[in-house]
């Protein structure tokens, strides 16, 4: 005859909630320890922890001694977010008990999701002290060291998995997160000899992103670079971080057209993503499509209204192109919309397109505004002290050529109007 334990999984397996409360109940009253112990875990890992919590509970009250239910009933507090219940149930745990390393598992998982890293390290080389040849403790150790970056220091721990035979781990690839880490270290020969070793089934886009990257950093692979990032955007194309490396790898091999289409396949995946269209705009300028770097740039700021570094890009573009009036509208908007923390270069491209308009008035303003901003660079000096002279500020137009002359000793020509004229 069944079990109530078995009569309830079947009845949840079949939606019948009502009947299964009740077999639960009989569960816990009439079916032996071993049988309510199953039922528990398996409720547990059905998701119905309150009836797991319970079950562990009847129990611990009838076997205090048997601490594994204490790490049950943490885990579940933990779940439940209800931390101060699973220290308890932790502290209640003796380092004499043969559950005291699950505990301090446990404790280091509860410590590192509240973010006290300090203690979570602390119970799991505490556990590696009680057993280091046990998997479960190197591997935590090795999660945990990976997830906080420290890439280093989990590789050994790692590699000790490998050691014994342990490739793959909780459903991990041990060589992949062994090849991960040397990658995220700078240590890319190290990180090719494991990443290259890893099944294409086990390959997974973050690893496959990995592999990419670090072929790229020889260039002697890029073509291997180009062909595991696009393998990732075919498999996935909803994986955004490989079209700013894969158009990157198109720029350094001399493909700009398909450097362009990699950055509009991205901007249909993240329309919000400002350095594609930055990127893609400046190609497009760049292969003389200023159709289109303008359309992305319009496009972009759409989507991006208030940032300034594509605002600065496209004023940058408009200069460059003629577009004076489109400038000053652009930066017009900008600054009403935000007038604190102005990138000086915005009051050069206004200077520039107000002198171009032969609007001399703005031009002023905005030359006096930018000069203090740019008295390091040669290419804002030397029409800077052309418009100060030609309006008749020669205090100005001194001090920006003679900035611009001990810039540019080489520059004979000025280095003789400076003493021609002053």
């Amino acid at each position: 005859m069944a079990s109530f334990a078995e009569r309830m999984l079947d009845e949840l397996s079949s939606g019948q909630l009502d009947a299964a409360k009740k077999s639960f109940a009989s569960s816990l009253r009439y079916d032996d320890d071993d049988t309510i112990y199953s039922l528990a875990e398996e409720l547990y890992g059905l998701g119905f922890s309150n009836q797991a919590k319970r079950a562990y509970k009847k129990l611990l009250d009838k076997y205090p001694d048997e601490d594994q239910l204490r790490t049950s009933l943490a885990d579940i507090a933990i779940d439940e977010d209800n931390t101060d219940q699973a220290l308890m149930y932790l502290s209640e745990i003796s380092k004499d008990s043969t559950a005291y390393i699950e505990s301090l598992l446990v404790a280091a998982d509860l410590y590192q999701s509240e973010g006290l890293t300090e203690a979570a390290e602390d119970k799991l080389l505490t556990a590696y002290q009680q057993d280091a040849e046990e998997p479960i403790i190197q591997f935590a150790l090795a999660e945990f060291y990976f997830a906080t970056a420290k890439y280093q220091t989990a590789i050994p721990y790692y590699r000790q998995l490998i050691k014994n035979g342990e490739r793959y781990f909780s459903g991990l690839d041990i060589v992949s997160r062994i090849g991960v880490a040397y990658a995220l270290v700078g240590n890319f020969d190290n990180a090719l000899g494991y990443l290259e070793q890893i099944n294409d089934a086990d390959m997974t886009p973050d690893v496959r992103f990995q592999l990419g990257l670090t072929y790229a950093t020889n260039p002697e692979n890029q073509q291997k670079a180009i062909k595991t990032f696009t393998e990732l955007r075919d498999i996935d194309a909803s994986y955004v971080g490989v079209y700013d490396p894969l158009a990157q790898l198109y720029i350094q091999t001399h493909e700009p057209k398909k450097a362009l289409l990699t950055y509009q396949e991205g901007i249909a995946v993240d329309p919000f993503n400002i350095k594609f269209y930055q990127e893609g705009a400046k190609i497009a300028a760049e292969l003389d499509e200023n159709e289109q770097a303008n359309a992305l740039y319009k496009e972009g700021l759409a989507n991006n209204p208030d940032d300034s570094v594509l605002v600065t890009s496209y004023s940058d573009f408009l200069v460059q192109t003629g577009n004076d009036i489109d400038n000053i509208n652009l930066l017009n908007d900008f600054f009403d919309d935000d007038d604190t923390d102005v990138n000086p270069q915005l009051y050069w491209n206004l200077a520039q397109s107000y002198t171009a308009l032969e609007d001399f008035e703005m031009a002023t303003k905005y030359w006096h505004a930018a000069l203090p901003f740019f008295m390091d660079k040669p290419d804002f000096l030397k029409p800077a002290y052309y418009y100060f002279r030609d309006e008749g500020e020669r205090e100005l137009a001194l001090q920006a050529l003679q900035q611009y002359v001990k810039l540019v000793p080489e520059d004979y020509d000025m280095v003789a109007t400076l003493q021609d004229e002053f």
